[in-house]
């Protein structure tokens, strides 16, 4: 097996056919018990998610692994490929069972939350961008640690905090990075740093030997990471990020110094002050979820289009907090965007699975669709092919003209929408297609 390179589609040799990649850092050799991150990734993109995890587990001394999965497969599926892949790694390579992971990002990251309750052996997790799976199978008998990594613009944020506080009751070791990023991912900075984080864990458990310098250089790390957030203004992740090395480091050092810093900036006004305006936020920010949340199922359940013009403005004053000059305002949107995007797609994948489909629900879902993602062109294209599927050539055509007038440009799609050849040779379609596209397949004159 080479070293320092991603390998692919290597076979676990069962009657499953079940594959997986693997990492082994450069400096690997089997006279040494490795630490190993099994990367889960939901997509059947494996590989791409591991090389994000590479840097990381090259720095900090991790193997990776990754099993073939694919979403549409089942739970338990999903979850007896993952044993046998992490069985297979364990058996193949000198793995210390005491420090196995599990890691993924969005929906993965809630998968491999589940992994430690399902499967015996799996330490602990570290999760970008995913609360937990089902905090109801969480067992205090057998605990583990949650890393949890999430973007203050993701709607996932306070379900993190609050999963922080119930792990915390429960006496799971944990801790939350916060991240200011765009998109899914934080950066090989924060991979490494949980990684990191797991190997303080299981020094402070003397399941691997303490290691003074690694402690010292990791704790001066943190400890101006704070005092950069503090010196920043940034009060409230500051207290947060202080809280989260206490809990770390308290195997290690004395923290009495930290523990009376954390007390004088609990009591400065400007963070008290901050403090009640983010649970103001919070408060405000879980009342209008309900609201969506109530309303979009009524909606869809009683095919009730007249309902489209309240989302577009309700959309209008989600942009409103995105544009506000306050901080907690713009997360807020951003918070309840993502959020209201996330109900919808999981109700359109829900009318999809049903026996019998629904389909003036999926038409309003994916109506909905446009108005909360206007970019997306597949929405409109998906509206465009079930309206024409059922006749409805006006709807048909009112999204199709949208989606040209958003900048729509692959006629060779258009053309070969399903569900849409009777559209597609009106004068109407074509003429849109030749007003937006400069010409048409079909030109065909009206009477």
């Amino acid at each position: 097996m080479k070293k320092g390179e991603i390998i692919d589609s290597l076979p676990v040799q069962d009657s499953t056919n079940t594959t997986y990649s693997l990492y082994l850092p450069t400096n690997f050799n089997t006279e040494t018990k490795w630490p190993l991150m099994v990367v889960f990734d939901m997509d059947g993109k494996e590989k791409q998610a591991m090389s994000m995890f590479v840097v990381a587990a090259e720095k900090e001394g991790y193997i990776l692994a990754s099993p073939k999965m694919i979403d549409s497969l089942s739970l338990t599926k999903n979850v007896l490929a993952s044993s046998r892949v992490i069985e297979k790694v364990a058996n193949l390579l000198p793995v210390d069972p005491n420090r196995v992971y599990t890691a993924g990002a969005a929906k993965a990251g809630r998968f491999a939350s589940l992994i430690p309750v399902l499967m015996d052996g799996i330490k602990g997790v570290m999760s970008i961008g995913a609360s937990l799976a089902n905090r109801e199978l969480l067992n205090v008998k057998e605990p583990f640690h949650f890393i949890g990594m999430v973007n203050r613009n993701d709607f996932n944020y306070t379900s993190m905090l609050t999963d922080a506080k119930l792990l915390d009751k429960l006496k799971f070791p944990n801790q939350v990075l916060l991240f200011d990023a765009n998109g899914e991912w934080p950066g090989v900075d924060y991979i490494q740093k949980g990684m990191e984080l797991f190997t303080l864990d299981a020094m402070g458990r003397s399941l691997i030997p303490k290691d003074s310098i690694f402690i010292s250089s990791s704790f001066k790390k943190d400890l101006a990471k704070f005092n950069q957030l503090k010196n920043g203004g940034d009060l409230l992740w500051a207290e947060q990020y202080l809280t989260e090395m206490m809990s770390i480091y308290g195997a290690h050092k004395n923290l009495d110094s930290l523990r009376n810093v954390q007390k004088e900036l609990r009591r400065d006004k400007q963070y008290r002050a901050m403090n009640r305006a983010e649970n103001a936020v919070f408060l405000k920010e879980s009342i209008l979820k309900e609201d969506f949340q109530y309303y979009m199922e009524e909606d869809f359940y009683t095919h009730n289009f007249n309902n489209l013009g309240w989302w577009t403005y309700q959309m209008g004053e989600l942009q409103k907090y995105i544009n506000s000059a306050k901080s907690l305002e713009q997360q807020m949107g951003h918070r309840l965007l993502g959020f209201v995007n996330a109900l919808a797609e999981d109700n359109i994948d829900l009318v999809l699975s049903e026996a019998v489909l629904d389909e003036d629900a999926l038409a309003f879902l994916y109506m909905l669709k446009t108005i909360l993602e206007p970019d997306n062109f597949e929405y409109y294209l998906n509206t465009i092919s079930l309206s024409a599927k059922n006749e409805d050539f006006g709807t048909s055509l009112f999204y199709l003209e949208e989606v040209l007038k958003k900048g729509f440009k692959d006629k060779e799609k258009l053309y070969g929408l399903e569900g849409t050849a009777l559209l597609r040779i009106t004068p109407e379609f074509n003429e849109l297609v030749a007003k937006y596209l400069d010409d048409a397949r079909y030109l065909i004159e009206k009477n």
